[in-house]
């Protein structure tokens, strides 16, 4: 395969493969055309590449798409599994609507900047001056029923195959999970419901690179989110990023007998025991 990558640091040691800067990408439409893949674009390359070069990308459109903002990929989530989504209500920000969110939200409940990551932009409201300074802060509101869990859980998906399965427990601090907020890995068992979820999910939308975020609570999973660029440090000794992403590549270039048995997803590699 030849393939191009806009990201030296997450296609680091894959054969045949040409990185160029982000910025340079004019100067090489032809090569972009010619390619099998192109890896890792930025966001604002997507309609270039796929309209007018009609590249192949990876992750895919929609990875892209849904991933990079908390309310379209709400509305796919409600779309494709609406009982595991937390209850979401989302509104334009003016005085009207922060009032009719405020008398309709239970405390405590939490609130979001839509394109935030990696813990930021996520508010815990418990009071009205939280929401003020919440409401002085957002574009738009988006707000979501508070799940009390002390921890959630990780789901890393590549292609049809989950890779990695591992729990993000609470930060010292309280209501953060993300390791980057001071949230810690446990590799105890991740529930089979959760993990089959996020396959599900996954593939009724097109997802083929993500980190799933999972809250489990009384036994039953509810999506938060997902991140199409997940930060790798829950993945050490479980998973070999390179290989699943290689192996799903070489795959889809190999014809498929449409006669013939469709593929069932699975792991590329043993996860902890599930409960």
């Amino acid at each position: 395969m030849q393939l191009i990558s806009f990201d030296p640091f997450r296609t680091l040691g894959f054969p045949d493969t040409r990185v160029l800067k982000p910025e340079h990408f004019f100067r090489y439409k032809d090569e972009l055309r010619q390619a099998d893949w192109v890896l890792y674009p930025q966001y604002w390359q997507l309609n270039a590449l796929l309209y007018g070069l009609n590249c192949r990308i990876f992750p895919s459109e929609a990875s892209y798409r849904i991933g990079h903002d908390k309310v379209e990929m709400t509305r796919a989530f409600e779309v494709v599994a609406p009982a595991n989504t937390p209850l979401t209500l989302i509104e334009p920000n003016g005085p009207l609507q922060q009032e009719q969110l405020w008398e309709t939200m239970t405390l405590p409940f939490v609130a979001k900047h839509p394109k935030a990551s990696m813990g930021e932009g996520v508010f815990l409201i418990q009071d009205r001056a939280d929401w003020q300074r919440y409401c002085a802060s957002a574009q738009v509101l988006y707000v979501q029923e508070y799940l009390p869990i002390d921890r959630d859980i990780r789901i890393v998906i590549i292609g049809d195959n989950v890779i990695s399965a591992y729990w993000r427990r609470q930060a010292d601090q309280g209501f953060y999970n993300n390791v980057a907020r001071g949230g810690w890995i446990s590799y105890e068992a991740v529930p089979t419901d959760a993990i089959e979820l996020a396959l599900q999910v996954a593939r009724d939308l097109g997802v083929n690179h993500a980190g799933f975020d999972i809250a489990w609570v009384g036994g039953f999973p509810y999506l938060l989110e997902f991140n199409r660029l997940f930060g790798n440090q829950g993945l050490a000794g479980t998973a070999d990023l390179k290989s699943a992403i290689l192996a799903y590549l070489s795959e889809q270039d190999i014809p498929r007998d449409p006669s013939g048995p469709a593929p069932r997803p699975s792991p590329l590699r043993p996860l902890p025991k599930a409960v």
